[in-house]
């Protein structure tokens, strides 16, 4: 089984927890930028593991991460987030996908988030089988991450590896 771990972060916190998915899911899960993300998907992923921060409670757009940029957050992720890397790939019956999100701890309980939205691109375009959806949380925008959410990230991730394989 090989996993393809997608994320895109502007403060890094979102990069962490894929990070902490890849590890746990072992030497056949590869991680990379969004901006570096392959199109269409190689023909070995069976599990498709994408992760964003939430911004206006969905994925990002331009504009938001534009925004987060003028606010302090890295330079250079603005042109390509997973809105528009989901929105290239083509229809898929063969590939598991998981969504995750980072999102402000404060707004936990507020509707929208970004591994929502992007679960529900999945099964719009039909890019493969919406196995799961998390959000991990950060203290603020910029984060840090609250404590013992890379720890649940880990745990989340064996449920991902333990799921019966659909292909």
């Amino acid at each position: 089984m090989s996993t393809l771990v997608v994320h895109e972060s502007m403060w890094g916190n979102t990069r962490a927890v894929a990070e902490a998915v890849a590890a746990r899911l072992g030497d056949d899960a590869t991680i990379v930028e969004v901006g570096q993300a392959p199109v269409p998907l190689p023909a070995d992923v069976d599990l498709l593991v994408v992760g964003g921060p939430t911004h206006a409670f969905s994925m990002s757009r331009s504009s938001t991460r534009e925004d987060a940029v003028v606010k302090g957050a890295e330079p250079g992720h603005t042109a390509r987030g997973i809105r528009e890397w989901l929105g290239e790939l083509p229809e898929s019956d063969h590939v598991d996908v998981a969504t995750f999100d980072t999102r402000v701890d404060k707004v936990r309980h507020l509707p929208g988030s970004a591994a929502k939205a992007a679960g529900k691109e999945v099964r719009r375009h039909h890019l493969g089988r919406l196995v799961s959806t998390e959000s991990f949380y950060v203290g603020d925008m910029a984060g840090p991450l609250l404590d013992g959410e890379l720890d649940r990230a880990a745990a989340w991730a064996d449920t991902l590896s333990s799921r019966p394989v659909t292909r």
